[in-house]
């Protein structure tokens, strides 16, 4: 199961409308694979041809170059920027173990480091002025739970983030 936002979950319904259309276009000729994104006949996309019509949507788009690995990167290190928890991105980028996934996809983003910092500069130096408080991710609030932190923010019984649309949810 793969869980979805809502504006995926959309998205993705009106891919299957057009697909339903495809399929009925092609009539006769229309392969059933049960594949998301296929060709006008049914057939699963080639992966040389995905990289090509991405390369050519990320030019038209007037981005910077990436590459689909690259938005992998990226989504993981957004995902945990966001506050998602580590396990929660090791099982979407179908890692077999968590450091894996903390050695390759947690990228340190400039203000994660200058809050762990301040973070520690406070136990240090506690007499002394800090900056503003900043609310605590949600990855954070359940490292320092699960590591025993006392009395910060998240630990056992705090509200989680609702569940996520799922594949399942797309009906049939």
């Amino acid at each position: 199961m793969v869980a979805l936002d809502a504006t995926t979950v959309a998205a993705l319904r009106e891919h299957r409308g057009r697909q339903a259309a495809e399929r009925q276009a092609a009539g006769a000729r229309w392969t059933e694979t049960g594949y998301v994104f296929t060709s006008l006949t049914g057939k699963p996309v080639g992966p040389d041809r995905l990289t090509r019509m991405f390369r050519q949507l990320v030019a038209e788009s007037g981005l910077p170059p990436v590459t689909l690995h690259g938005l992998r990167h990226g989504a993981a290190t957004l995902a945990l920027a966001a506050g998602a928890d580590l396990k929660v991105v090791q099982d979407q980028l179908g890692h077999s173990t968590i450091t894996l996934t903390a050695d390759t996809y947690t990228c340190v983003l400039p203000e994660t480091a200058r809050a762990a910092a301040d973070d520690t500069a406070a136990l240090l130096f506690p007499a002394r002025s800090r900056p503003a408080p900043r609310p605590v991710t949600r990855w954070a609030a359940g490292f320092r739970a699960r590591s025993g932190c006392p009395s910060r923010a998240g630990g056992p019984g705090a509200p989680r983030r609702p569940a996520a649309s799922r594949w399942s949810s797309l009906g049939a």
